[in-house]
């Protein structure tokens, strides 16, 4: 989260770089814990570089298949040690093929199985 320095009023956000290495990591611990997950990644204004003070990343995670219907998938992948809030979106791989050009072609894949 945002680090508020000692000797001043400046909030210090979060940048790419380790917004980046910290999906990774977080991937890398699910992967290792769930093996029908295939794929991870994260788009949006970290993807593209328009990220700012107070913004989110967009995670991207898909697995072999799923019963749980799509909005309650997110509940099973804990994104708190992410240094930011995030919007953590969970596909299955048939539902993926369904997803916006748009999205996947801005995605940055940091993890696939």
């Amino acid at each position: 989260m945002p680090v508020r320095s000692l000797d001043s009023s400046i909030i210090r956000w979060p940048d790419r770089d380790q917004v980046d290495a910290a999906v990774r990591r977080l991937a890398i611990e699910l992967a290792a814990g769930q093996p029908d997950l295939l794929r991870v990644g994260y788009f949006g204004s970290y993807a593209d570089g328009r990220w700012g003070v107070g913004s989110d990343v967009d995670v991207i995670i898909v697995v072999r298949d799923s019963d749980e219907p799509f909005p309650r998938r997110a509940a099973a992948f804990d994104g708190s040690s992410l240094p930011v809030p995030a919007d953590v979106l969970v596909y299955t791989a048939e539902e993926l093929e369904r997803v916006s050009p748009r999205i996947l072609d801005g995605t940055v894949w940091v993890f696939t199985r």
